[in-house]
């Protein structure tokens, strides 16, 4: 069975989930699962709980695929070119590093890009190399 091909909006479905997953946990307008759940004096309820299980699923799925696919070494690797992409923009004045804001979102949009990076980079070297990667299955 062939599977689908991998194409940039294959990508860009990825990034966005991981988009929503990095800034619906935390962002800094107040309307995320860490405001909602500090609210009322951490008041926990079981629909939170549910919504932090659901979340952290999330997570594991996305950080496991990024650590397999890339590996310690990658994945500093990848967290070095962003970082030195955001470098470059406070170099070049077109990032202020005391807008906290700003550089929250920033920092917020270089995980999830990473993230997506990590869980699409399987594919990405598929067709680069034609190398195929597989995972050890227990029986």
């Amino acid at each position: 069975m062939a599977m689908p091909s991998f194409t940039s909006k294959s990508f860009l479905i990825r990034w966005g989930v991981a988009l929503v997953l990095v800034l619906g946990t935390f962002n800094p307008t107040n309307y995320s699962y860490y405001h909602w759940l500090s609210d009322e004096n951490w008041d926990i309820t079981p629909l939170k709980v549910l919504a932090g299980l659901a979340i952290l699923i999330c997570y594991v799925i996305y950080l496991r695929a990024t650590w397999r696919s890339l590996g310690p070494i990658g994945l500093g690797l990848a967290m070095a070119f962003f970082a030195t992409i955001i470098w470059a923009a406070m170099d070049y004045e077109l990032l202020d590093p005391n807008e906290t804001t700003a550089m929250t979102y920033v920092i917020l949009i270089l995980i999830a890009t990473v993230m997506a990076v990590g869980i699409s980079w399987s594919h990405v070297r598929r067709r680069v190399s034609g190398q195929v990667d597989t995972d050890d299955v227990d029986e």
